[in-house]
């Protein structure tokens, strides 16, 4: 969530930049209600102090009648401003939660993803002497999908892929894990880039398919809710993305400054409803209730947080240029970036079988939005006064980018690798982990 102090220094800033990303937010109300919480906050306190007093003062005696008299009026005049104060926390926290991050300055404003700007395009679309196939037409050939059998099992969107689909798909696990905790690799994307972060590599992880409401609610990815599935009877969710469990897992914890950034590269299967899809994004596994990903969170310091975010993406693209497939970097609008995204960028790889380019991966970068309500925080080091060191709690800042979708990234090899045949072939670098094979 936004910070309240902001908020009350900037209310007209706040209120416009709220709209342009498309929340209608109630400024004047939500500080009103701040208003009357610090006021009755100040006197619960008050009151809490004088209870305190008279406690320190019938210490050791039988308390007179008027001692108790007061105790009694005391007590019952800060039950009903506690009852009060919690009443309007709440009110006050349900409008807080309403406002969005604010977007960075280079963010452009836009109301819909019809303004995002195409800031890059690397490579041809590919050319063939033949008509190119999309990826359903070649993988339901060679036996590696069969959504109809899955259908049977489990309902339409979900597929069984089978064959050398899957081992390209671990294949390409393999490789993108072995890139990112590549010591070389880090510095390299640093120096070619010319960026200003730490070389620490990425450490693989693992994480559960499960989250809590609770924290799914402060990563702020919960809602739409429509889009998420709920375990019956349980305040617990599938995960609809790594980065949702990856980035909540140190909620309510304090790191040393030097243990930062913290890097994860996560490995998961990910649930969404994805309603409303029509057309091309129904055919093969190109939107499908069920995926994998491979995604890169970061939690690290408050001024290296948007370096951070353009290290993510250097290796998004640098990675997509490793496996030779046309791209297109894309900057999201305002109204497209996010609720909790302070800036957003998606890559957009060029698919044959469609004849356009179609998103593969984001990169969102949440300030400290996400840490706020999590209390993620470092304890930063500073001067020495009187021989006692001195340090101040600062909220972390949070990142997340998909390293390569385990979907999309694969429908992309299939179509741009495609022969006449109706073969794929393997992109160099993926050779080694295909035990050297060339083609499939």
């Amino acid at each position: 969530m936004l910070d309240i102090q902001y908020i009350r220094d900037n209310p007209e800033a706040v209120a416009e930049k709220s709209k342009q990303k498309g929340y209608e937010v109630d400024i004047p109300q939500l500080l009103g209600f701040d208003e009357e919480r610090r006021a009755l906050l100040t006197e619960v306190e008050s009151l809490r102090q004088k209870r305190n007093e008279l406690s320190s003062q019938m210490k050791g005696g039988k308390p007179s009648e008027e001692q108790i008299v007061q105790g009694r009026e005391l007590r019952e005049k800060l039950n009903d401003q506690e009852h009060k104060l919690d009443a309007i926390e709440e009110e006050f926290l349900v409008l807080l939660l309403k406002v969005p991050n604010m977007p960075v300055d280079d963010v452009p404003v836009g109301a819909t993803e019809e303004e995002n700007v195409i800031s890059k395009t690397v490579g041809e679309p590919t050319k063939f002497n033949f008509e190119p196939k999309n990826h359903a037409e070649i993988a339901e050939a060679k036996g590696w999908l069969d959504k109809e059998r899955a259908g049977k099992v489990t309902g339409s969107r979900f597929a069984y892929i089978k064959g050398d689909l899957v081992k390209l798909q671990f294949a390409i696990i393999q490789f993108v894990m072995d890139k990112l905790s590549d010591q070389a690799f880090i510095d390299e994307i640093i120096k070619d880039n010319n960026l200003q972060v730490s070389n620490k590599p990425f450490l693989p992880v693992l994480p559960p398919f499960l989250i809590r409401t609770d924290l799914y609610s402060a990563m702020d990815r919960l809602e739409p809710r429509d889009d998420r599935y709920k375990i019956q009877d349980e305040e617990l969710w599938l995960q609809g993305s790594a980065e949702h469990v990856l980035g909540s897992m140190h909620a309510n914890e304090v790191f040393a400054e030097e243990d930062l950034p913290v890097r994860y590269i996560g490995y998961a299967t990910s649930f969404r409803r994805e309603a409303g899809t029509y057309g091309k994004d129904m055919e093969g596994i190109f939107r499908m209730h069920q995926f994998d990903k491979l995604e890169m969170e970061s939690l690290g310091l408050a001024e290296a947080g948007l370096q951070e975010h353009l290290f993510m993406i250097a290796i998004q693209e640098k990675i997509m240029q490793l496996l030779d497939i046309p791209y297109q970097v894309l900057t999201k609008c305002t109204a497209d970036i996010g609720k909790p995204n302070a800036r957003g960028i998606d890559l957009e790889a060029w698919l044959p079988g469609q004849n356009k380019y179609r998103e593969t991966h984001t990169a969102d970068y949440m300030t400290d939005y996400q840490a706020r309500r999590l209390q993620t925080r470092v304890r930063r080091a500073g001067q020495e006064v009187e021989s006692f060191p001195v340090s101040k709690v600062q909220l972390i800042h949070t990142n997340d980018a998909t390293a390569l979708p385990l979907s999309r990234g694969p429908i992309a090899i299939i179509e741009n690798y495609q022969t006449a045949e109706g073969n794929v072939r393997i992109p160099d670098v993926l050779q080694p982990y295909m035990g050297g094979r060339t083609e499939i």
